[in-house]
This record gives C-alpha cells, sequence and structure tokens, in this order.
C-alpha cells in the first residue's frame, strides 16, 4: 500500500532555478518521474499514481530543512497536488521516553515535558528514560513504523493553499523571501518576526 523514495540529502531550492535546471535535478527528476504525472507543460494530473504524497524527513532543523525545499518545489512546480489536497508530512517524534513498562513518544520539548509530567505524577521521576532520536535511521523498524509510517497510529499534516488570492499572493511573496536569491530578504524577515516568537511558538 506505499511505496518508499529515498532522497539523498538536502534536494535543490527549486525557488532560485529554472525549469531546466529542476529537471537535470536526479533527486527531482526521479521524483517527478514516480508521481508519473510529469511537469510544467507536461503535466498531466490524470496520470498521477498516487494520491497521498507524503514528505517524511528528521525531526530536527536539518529535516524541516530538507522538508521546505521540497515544500518549495511542489509549490512552484507542481501546485496542482497541494490544490487538490495529495501533499502530507509526517511528524515524526523528536523523543522516546520510557516509565516503567510505558512508553510514549512526543514531538517538541513542551510534549516531552507533558508527557513526564502524566507519566511521574505522584511518582519518582528520576526512572524516566529519555532517547532523543537524531533521525529516523535511529528508530528500529517497529518504531519507525508505528510513529510515522502506520496509517493507524502515524501523525500527518495536510499541505493547503488558501482560497481567496490574496491569500495566496501573501504565501507566493512569502516563499520568495524565505526561499529567494536575496539574502537581505530572509534577514529582514527573521529580523522583524525573530521578537514575536516565544519558546512555545519555536517548538510547535
Amino acid at each position: 500500500t506505499q511505496a518508499i523514495l529515498p532522497l539523498r540529502g538536502k534536494v535543490l531550492n527549486t525557488e532560485r532555478a529554472r525549469i531546466d535546471k529542476i529537471v537535470a535535478s536526479e533527486e527531482l527528476k526521479n521524483l517527478v518521474i514516480a508521481l508519473g504525472a510529469g511537469i510544467g507543460d507536461t503535466f498531466d494530473l490524470k496520470k498521477l499514481r498516487y494520491h497521498r504524497i507524503i514528505l517524511m524527513n528528521d525531526a530536527d532543523v536539518d529535516g524541516e530543512h530538507i522538508t521546505t525545499l521540497g515544500l518549495t518545489f511542489f509549490f512552484r512546480q507542481l501546485p496542482q497536488l497541494i490544490q487538490e489536497g495529495y501533499l502530507y508530512v509526517a511528524m515524526p517524534p523528536l523523543f522516546k521516553i520510557s516509565f516503567g513498562k510505558e512508553t510514549r513518544y512526543a514531538y517538541n520539548e513542551q510534549d516531552k515535558d507533558k508527557i513526564i509530567a502524566e507519566l511521574t505524577e505522584g511518582k519518582d521521576s528520576s526512572k524516566v528514560g529519555i532517547q532523543r532520536y537524531k533521525g529516523l535511521g535511529e528508530m528500529n523498524p517497529n518504531q519507525l513504523k508505528e510513529t510515522t509510517m502506520d496509517p493507524q497510529t502515524r501523525s500527518l499534516y495536510r499541505v493547503t493553499l488558501p482560497q481567496e488570492y490574496e491569500n495566496r499572493a501573501v504565501v507566493k511573496d512569502l516563499v520568495d523571501r524565505l526561499m529567494g536569491k536575496n539574502p537581505e530578504h530572509r534577514f529582514n524577515f527573521i529580523q522583524q518576526n525573530a521578537a514575536s516568537l516565544d519558546e512555545e511558538a519555536i517548538d510547535a
């Protein structure tokens, strides 16, 4: 029921690349071939082989960056897949928490603290075991299945676009500023928004 296409490292930032360079990228070319619907003028939604396309990367900063590069590719080159609701992002856990015979998974620091408080209420918290995953490769097959791949237990975010044209224009401008060629735009965005972020928002 599932097909997995492994991508090596960080894919091309398609916000900065022409279509010929995108097609020449081995990783992105393999992705387009696997999806089966083509790209650009050759795109045909009816030929799409999969109606649930999941970006699955590590839960750390590098993984989030790779996910962002993937989202940029789909947003710029295959927006129809987002419009049809076919694109998802998997949410692998960042921590495995063990206490006694119980095992729970946490997706950020705040989630971890909440789970530990629930498990150890009125008990000795020094016996809590915490494993921080550096990547999906650190999980054994059963853990990866349970947390990230099993449709019954995994967590997915569906990627959507605003219906209103004005809001879509805002998204387009934001992608251009954060992923485009001008680093000054990214610097200005960080300067303008850093003060408004608290620790909870960063963890989320």
